[in-house]
């Protein structure tokens, strides 16, 4: 398991510690993996802000392919993990 945020690493690494998440972080600061997996708000009017992500989950098997997707359709909706 793997998980990825938009965070910065110096986020994720108070987060992994506050949570106790014991798999990698990866960060995708530039957006480009949310934004690839259409999971990225291009804007975002309850704070009027641009670049944030949805919360959302995949499984990706080892050859590429998708077996679930789920993405909330607001940011404080989680997935079903």
């Amino acid at each position: 398991m793997i998980g990825i945020s938009i965070d910065s690493l110096f986020t994720q690494d108070n987060i992994k510690k506050e949570e106790q998440i014991n798999f990698p972080l990866l960060s995708d600061y530039t957006k480009t993996t949310a934004n690839d997996y259409g999971v990225l708000y291009n804007f975002f009017p309850a704070f009027e802000m641009q670049g944030v992500s949805k919360r959302a989950a995949f499984v990706i098997e080892k050859d590429a392919v998708i077996k679930c997707a789920e993405a909330g359709a607001r940011p404080r909706d989680l997935p079903n993990f």
